[in-house]
């Protein structure tokens, strides 16, 4: 029987930690000044959303999002003992690609050396923070009928570029980092059922679609970039726009039955599962569906502390993070259960 399996990980963040010290002094190009640019402090963003740092790439526009998934999908590659050139389909996850189109799957093809004409399938993917999962499903079900025998999917993000730094935007600002992760999905024959990809489902709900967003290109304006950016009074349009006590009760409830439904549907327990982890939007929301989906806390992984939301790379990097560590070690089972903007949801269980 033809399962897909993990075969390789890896992630990648930039060198900068920014700290919650240092964001009041951060301007619009995301340098210090010496003056307090956003009323906030560590314990304010502390206490509300659980970061305590996040990494940015360097402040004048040197890396786009498709260099950091080129760090983490080289590291996933490198992880899976394969070259570049046997991946035959590459599924890329991002909210914030290099530009608006063509998509970035084929910047990161063309910088991994494969592009051509004879290059792989290129799929960019738009589920915002639930697009790991929805990834997943994709790349697992292209394996499983053969369609293709090397899939990289990644989730990248670079939100530094794109975020209010003022008074304004802080409820989002402060939440978001930049990051990558990356998985290499491939097939085994096998007779166990519950070998690498064991589960995926997702969801989506789009009356939530208002919740969260960010319209900068807006069809009904023309041109579409019709504001003056350097005027407060009209540049609100270019920031991310949330909703947080909506996001955040429908986050809780999503995740929390996604979690369960994925259990049920398998027939295992928690003694089943070495490792949860959830999407890393808000450490509030992780505390939230830990205790209401009744999780074991010694078995959630959360890395939002030291690196913010990093949106679809949240999933790989975290698990990634704590391999490193010593904590995850290959063949433990993993639920990861997401929810983004959309609304989207989804829970996946798999074999690292």
């Amino acid at each position: 029987m033809r399962r897909s399996i993990l075969l390789g990980l890896g992630s990648y963040v930039p060198d900068r930690v920014v700290t919650n010290e240092e964001i009041p002094y951060l301007d619009e190009r995301h340098e210090r000044r010496a003056e307090v640019q956003t009323e906030t402090s560590d314990a304010w963003i502390r206490t509300r959303t659980g970061v305590e740092a996040r990494r940015y790439v360097p402040a004048g526009g040197s890396m786009a999002c498709s260099d950091l998934a080129l760090e983490a999908s080289r590291r996933a590659i490198a992880d899976a003992s394969i070259e570049a050139r046997e991946i035959d389909c590459i599924i890329y996850a991002t909210l914030s690609p290099d530009i608006h189109f063509p998509g970035t799957a084929v910047f990161l093809q063309s910088k991994l050396g494969i592009s051509g004409e004879e290059g792989c399938a290129c799929y960019d993917i738009r589920q915002q923070c639930s697009g790991f999962v929805y990834g997943l499903q994709m790349a697992d079900a292209l394996v499983r009928t053969g369609t293709y025998r090397r899939v990289l999917l990644v989730g990248a993000e670079l939100h530094s570029h794109s975020l209010d730094y003022s008074t304004r935007g802080r409820d989002v600002m402060v939440l978001f980092g930049d990051g990558a992760g990356a998985v290499v999905i491939g097939p085994s024959e096998t007779d166990d059922e519950r070998a690498g990809v064991l589960y995926t489902r997702v969801g989506a709900d789009g009356t939530g679609a208002w919740d969260l967003y960010l319209k900068v290109f807006e069809i009904s304006k023309a041109p579409y970039v019709w504001y003056d950016a350097a005027d407060r009074e009209q540049n609100l349009v270019k920031y991310p726009q949330m909703n947080g006590k909506r996001v955040f009760l429908h986050a809780v409830r999503h995740m929390v039955l996604a979690s369960q439904r994925a259990l049920s549907e398998t027939g295992l327990g928690w003694n089943d599962i070495d490792w949860f982890v959830p999407h890393q939007a808000n450490l509030r929301i992780n505390e939230a569906v830990t205790q209401y989906a009744e999780i074991p806390p010694e078995k959630v992984l959360n890395s939002i502390q030291l690196y913010g939301n990093t949106t679809a790379a949240s999933v790989p990097l975290t698990l990634d993070h704590w391999r490193r560590e010593g904590k995850v070690r290959e063949h433990d089972r993993v639920l990861a259960t997401v929810f983004g903007s959309g609304y989207t949801w989804g829970a996946a269980i798999f074999q690292i």
